[in-house]
């Protein structure tokens, strides 16, 4: 649970751009998003792979222009 204290000299709108970072730094709307939709563990490490590999794809490619 996110907790944002407002004290009297701070304002609601310094209370809501704290309440977004935190939300923003504990990721949890991307957990939201992944716990809409089931996908099947091999389907993840699929993807995973899938990017890491395009990762390295753009790290070489980047290493041979210089």
């Amino acid at each position: 649970m996110i907790i944002v204290n407002v004290s009297k000299e701070k304002n609601l709108e310094f209370a809501l751009k704290k309440y977004k970072f935190k939300v923003q730094k504990t990721k949890q709307t991307e957990k939201l998003r992944e716990k809409q939709e089931y996908t099947k563990p091999s389907v993840e490490r699929r993807s995973k792979k899938r990017k890491a590999v395009y990762k390295q794809q753009l790290f070489t490619n980047s290493e041979k222009s210089n």
